[in-house]
């Protein structure tokens, strides 16, 4: 059944405004619940805060700027090859327990799930660091006050190469100093703070390491 506008008997100037103002109000409501709608619909949800927020490599049907509590953005990583090596590790990004992280949303379709979900398996968990987990993100933007549960890939803390809270100065030398297959990690550092400012988020613990470089 489809929703009514608020309409009321209209004789004066000050009842058509009020007309005006409740149909806007209920325009505005309507709007707001058919994005809620879309946005809990089926498909699977996943979220991306580092390479995969612009270089996904996989079909979506929407993404979304989103929130993802009890976690943060950190160089917790060590790398053995694509920005380091065994002798001398880099450190490329992951998502470290505590606080909170800001990324990008991307909804697949029920179709394409289970594909997308093994390929991101194999470019994620090549050595076993990243662990995928079903979180709840919270949406930015028009859709604020939205929750979802999504696929997020997180640090394992058991894993021989995470290398916990790492101090900013300290971070700051071994990026400086270590290179991989994939190139320079300090190369990785300043493409990964430089997609990120495009997208309008600035973290401020990669802000601190950047002091250091």
């Amino acid at each position: 059944m489809r929703a009514r506008a608020p309409f009321a008997a209209a004789s004066s100037t000050q009842g058509r405004r009020k007309n005006r103002a409740r149909v806007l109000e209920w325009g505005i409501g309507l709007a707001k619940n058919t994005l809620q709608s879309s946005a809990t619909r089926t498909g699977a949800w996943v979220f991306a805060y580092g390479s995969l927020m612009w270089n996904p490599e996989f079909e979506y049907l929407e993404v979304r700027p989103a929130l993802l509590r009890g976690y943060h953005r950190a160089f917790c990583i060590f790398s053995h090859v694509y920005r380091g090596s065994a002798e001398k590790p880099g450190l490329v990004l992951g998502l470290d327990r505590g606080g909170a992280c800001r990324g990008r949303a991307f909804r697949i379709s029920p179709a394409r799930e289970a594909e997308v979900l093994v390929d991101l398996d194999a470019r994620e968990q090549v050595t076993g660091v990243y662990l995928r987990r079903r979180l709840a993100i919270d949406f930015d933007g028009d859709l604020a006050g939205t929750s979802v549960r999504a696929e997020a890939y997180v640090a394992d803390p058991a894993h021989l190469q995470y290398a916990g809270k790492v101090a900013p100065r300290k971070a700051a030398q071994i990026i400086a100093a270590s290179s991989g297959s994939a190139g320079p990690n300090r190369e990785y550092f300043e493409s990964t703070v430089a997609h990120l400012e495009t997208l309008g988020i600035r973290d401020r613990g990669l802000q601190r390491i950047q002091k250091f470089l």
